[in-house]
């Protein structure tokens, strides 16, 4: 586990999108799952003002690693957030992205991208392997879809499952905890000092850590990066 830690949530925006340029910069062909929230919505930004001359997104395949199920025009979609942001601003191929169909009926969709991510990506230790995950975590430290009340959904033997909001009762279509933990490479982007309690029992390993979801993001190449606010990781020290 690395923690990179920057002072405001645009400072945490650079400091990813330097390193993403990278990480595509080595491939030949890159896959990534995106995450929807705030902080992602400020990376997308960024990519899109800054990082043009350096990303050649005709090699990159975007997905979702969770999206609400509502249609693609829908204010709470990931989608149409990503599309808006960054999607709009920037020329890669549309085969290359490869949208959460949430205005589909739930359990047919999270089969049919369980299928898509099978076919689409490539594979090690006999999953199907992103490059790079994207991963936000919420106050109650669930990641991707993922709640602690369906916790046990992280260790489904499927590729895509159902989650229900614990509020709301939407319904989400959401990557597994097999998927996550099989990227070659693992990225938290959390900020905002809500995050922070959260942030502290997972990282310093606090007692009834692993009832929270996000704690269960341990991925076997062991590259798990936090890039972290001060005020996220402001219980640290």
């Amino acid at each position: 586990m690395k923690l990179k830690i920057a002072k405001t949530k645009k400072d945490v925006a650079v400091d990813f999108c330097r390193y993403l340029a990278i990480v595509i910069a080595n491939r030949e062909k890159v896959h990534i799952a995106l995450s929807g929230g705030s902080t992602p919505k400020v990376v997308f930004d960024e990519l899109a003002a800054n990082f043009q001359p350096d990303i050649d997104w005709k090699k990159v395949h975007l997905y979702w690693g969770d999206e609400r199920c509502v249609p693609p025009t829908h204010d709470e979609s990931n989608f149409k957030m990503t599309a808006e942001h960054l999607l709009s601003k920037i020329d890669i191929p549309a085969e290359n992205v490869h949208r959460i169909n949430g205005e589909n009926p739930p359990g047919h969709e999270a089969e049919r991208y369980g299928t898509l991510l099978d076919a689409e990506l490539p594979k090690a230790m006999g999953l199907p392997q992103f490059d790079l995950v994207m991963l936000g975590m919420g106050d109650d430290g669930h990641t991707a879809s993922i709640f602690p009340h369906e916790i046990q959904l992280w260790e489904s033997q499927k590729y895509c499952e159902v989650a229900e909001h614990p509020d709301s009762g939407q319904n989400r279509i959401t990557i597994t905890g097999q998927l996550i933990n099989n990227a070659a490479i693992v990225a938290f982007l959390v900020t905002g000092k809500s995050k922070a309690e959260k942030v502290r029992h997972i990282i310093k390993k606090e007692s009834g850590h692993g009832e929270l979801p996000a704690s269960l993001v341990q991925p076997d190449s062991g590259k798990l990066l936090w890039f972290l606010d001060a005020e996220a990781a402001k219980l640290l020290t």
